[in-house]
């Protein structure tokens, strides 16, 4: 359920008070069934962990064993993921939320992205003692491991990859859906933990079908590295992506704001204080104080800013000027 588009300010109309009252539940149209497949990620992430662990002890292969723990901490990031959208669902009409837990997802899509840094600094480190000090690589065994984690993450990033493309919200008027406001940021964090994974597993055997047939060992460490690198590009995308949400940046750089004073401002209305921010995926709230000469009802000027995508909640202000001699 969304939150309904209306005012918190008195009307010079006619409407009703139960006309005005609305809730404030602001969450993506999909959450449920985002957490389905996050769970099901989960599992097979789980599983292959279990096993990679279980059959390194049985091998003797530290490849194996570190492989599984690596796996482990892309679990504990999607479990944060699965986590958020069940509190978010659960507080969703808690009043002590001014504006709903719409961003819970992105609290958590934060967290998961400093975690993924982590991680990536975690592969960097680990691959720069390898380059100076080479270990012995079972090569047929980590290529058989990186082969079977590849699988594993290629299945999941399919699982996730539909809403990761496609964002939809609950106010659809049939306009274009903008990249940042309109997306799931909790779902993106489970997908870049996934799509790490798969690049790491592909990098892996690069560079150990290289260092088989060439008996390269470097390669492997250079590998880690540049996945390192790639990794940590991902996750400050996230990290500014969701830290901006969280900091009440204004969404689209300013385009939503273009839009909005070209449907409010005429010659004799103008917008004199202007607040916009993202209070959940799909969902943007405004607060706008209008001042003019002729200022039409409070109730007009709420039906044009309606009919921008994305907006929805809205708090008008009308300021009627003095005439001037």
């Amino acid at each position: 359920m969304t939150g309904q588009t209306t005012s918190n300010k008195p009307t010079t109309g006619d409407e009703t008070a139960s006309a005005l009252t609305h809730d404030h539940v602001f969450l993506g149209t999909n959450e449920k069934r985002n957490e389905r497949k996050v769970w099901l990620v989960i599992l097979l992430t789980a599983t292959m962990m279990v096993v990679e662990i279980t059959a390194g002890h049985w091998f003797g292969s530290m490849a194996l064993i570190a492989d599984g723990w690596h796996m482990s901490t892309h679990a504990g990031a999607m479990l944060i993921a699965v986590l958020a959208y069940r509190y978010a669902r659960k507080n969703a009409s808690n009043r002590k939320f001014s504006f709903g837990t719409g961003k819970v997802g992105d609290l958590a899509g934060f967290a998961s992205a400093v975690v993924l840094v982590l991680i990536a600094l975690l592969i960097g480190w680990e691959s720069l003692l390898r380059l100076v000090e080479p270990v012995d690589i079972s090569f047929e065994q980590a290529i058989m491991v990186a082969v079977i984690g590849l699988i594993v993450n290629l299945v999941s990033a399919w699982l996730l990859r539909d809403d990761h493309h496609h964002h939809h919200h609950g106010h659809d008027h049939g306009h274009h859906h903008h990249h940042e406001h309109g997306q799931d940021n909790n779902l993106r964090a489970a997908y870049l933990h996934v799509l790490a994974d798969a690049l790491t597993s592909v990098l892996a055997i690069i560079a150990l079908l290289v260092g088989r047939g060439y008996g390269w060992y470097w390669a492997d460490p250079l590998m880690g590295i540049v996945g390192a690198i790639v990794i940590s590009r991902w996750s400050w995308g996230l990290i500014r992506d969701t830290g901006g949400v969280l900091l009440d940046r204004v969404p689209d750089s300013g385009e939503i704001e273009g839009r909005i004073r070209g449907v409010i401002e005429t010659d004799t209305d103008t917008i004199t204080d202007l607040h916009i921010w993202q209070i959940g995926p799909g969902h943007v709230s405004v607060i706008a104080s209008i001042a003019s000469e002729t200022p039409k009802a409070v109730s007009d000027y709420k039906d044009m800013l309606r009919q921008i995508d994305h907006v929805s909640h809205i708090t008008v202000e009308v300021h009627r000027l003095g005439r001037t001699a």
